[in-house]
């Protein structure tokens, strides 16, 4: 177990063997022999890696929860395979302390499971419409707009992970495997909301689509992000079934409204046929003189934070079952900046450990 996790905060790290090794002060077959359990590191040796991988002694201790992770076989992937690594161990090492609390709550629920006839075979991009459809009626969200993706996500069983590398600006899908398989979508923080949001429901037409030969599956998922977020009858009624031009204050309105980008929706415009190929092309070269392709004008959309995870500490931390240090090791960051980052995301909200 120990090696095991040598290993995983190396790959987080992005270190090779002889990297840690002179960090470490330790010789790389001497890492190799800990992490593949040849060896057993005594405390010393444990701390000089604990330090050298910014790591609390309690992380290389704690049990491991998960089997494997893999990323999914849709979507694009990481540069490099070290990078996908690094990936890799990042989302394990989170995703190992939101079902840790899970279980000190024994609250395991909800368990993902695919709706009836997900995932579903599309053979044409018509089909992927009516995919979004099913699914926001097996899930019982009607056609408005969506006010919280990351939070429906989440009830529904799919852990939602954050990315903080620089060039991880898109999302990716993994599986993780315990004693059933865990489907997390994991988005850069970098991006702001609109982007966010349209991501993970890309992500979530990667997980509930099965696309024919016949369709380009990255482009299945992107229409489906687009007929989910926004149903066809919905965008209709918005703003018309033919366009010639769109006002950009209209488009800036609409993205607070349904919170999808500017340019989202003029593609979302195009692929209901409200605007033509030509049109569509006219837009986005104004867009393009202005910078707007690049960065939208107006006020942003703001990001959605997964907060399942917080409340399930906070409940425990108030209910005196878990320490402040234990939520600590839970939060993954100091308490101390726990509270600054409260503070930030909530209008100076200051954080009270215990009721009583």
């Amino acid at each position: 177990m120990i090696g095991e996790r040598i290993r995983q905060a190396r790959k987080m790290k992005a270190l090779s063997l002889r990297a840690l090794a002179s960090k470490a002060g330790l010789s790389a077959q001497a890492i190799s022999n800990y992490e593949n359990g040849k060896y057993l590191p005594d405390s010393s040796i444990l701390l000089r890696l604990a330090h050298a991988l910014d790591r609390k002694i309690e992380f290389f201790l704690r049990p491991q929860m998960i089997e494997t992770i893999t990323l999914s076989d849709w979507g694009k992937k990481p540069k490099s395979e070290n990078r996908l690594e690094q990936i890799q161990a990042y989302i394990q090492e989170w995703l190992e302390r939101y079902l840790l609390i899970e279980t000190i709550l024994s609250k395991v629920e909800p368990h993902f499971r695919f709706p009836n006839e997900f995932p579903k075979v599309v053979t044409l991009y018509e089909d992927v419409e009516q995919a979004a459809i099913a699914l926001r009626n097996a899930w019982n969200i009607g056609l408005d707009p969506i006010a919280n993706l990351t939070e429906l996500l989440e009830d529904k069983g799919i852990k939602i992970g954050n990315l903080e590398y620089d060039d991880s600006l898109d999302g990716y899908t993994f599986f993780a495997k315990t004693s059933s398989a865990i489907p997390v979508i994991a988005c850069s923080v970098q991006v702001p909301g609109d982007i966010q949001r349209f991501v993970l429901a890309r992500e979530l037409g990667h997980l509930m689509l099965k696309p024919s030969s016949g369709l380009d599956k990255e482009i299945a998922a992107t229409r489906f992000a687009g007929a989910f977020l926004v149903p066809k009858s919905m965008a209709i009624a918005e703003i018309g079934d033919k366009r010639a031009q769109i006002n950009p204050l209209e488009l800036h309105l609409l993205k607070h409204k349904y919170g999808i980008s500017m340019c989202a929706w003029i593609d979302r415009a195009k692929e209901i046929g409200v605007l033509s190929e030509h049109n569509t092309k006219s837009l986005f070269t104004s867009f393009k003189k202005q910078g707007w392709d690049k960065e939208e004008p107006g006020d942003a959309y703001p990001r959605e934070n997964a907060q399942r995870m917080r409340r399930m500490i906070m409940r425990a931390l108030s209910q005196q079952i878990i320490s402040e240090k234990k939520a600590e090791e839970l939060l993954g960051v100091r308490w101390i900046e726990f509270e600054r980052m409260m503070r930030d995301e909530h209008g100076g909200f200051e954080v009270a450990i215990r009721s009583g």
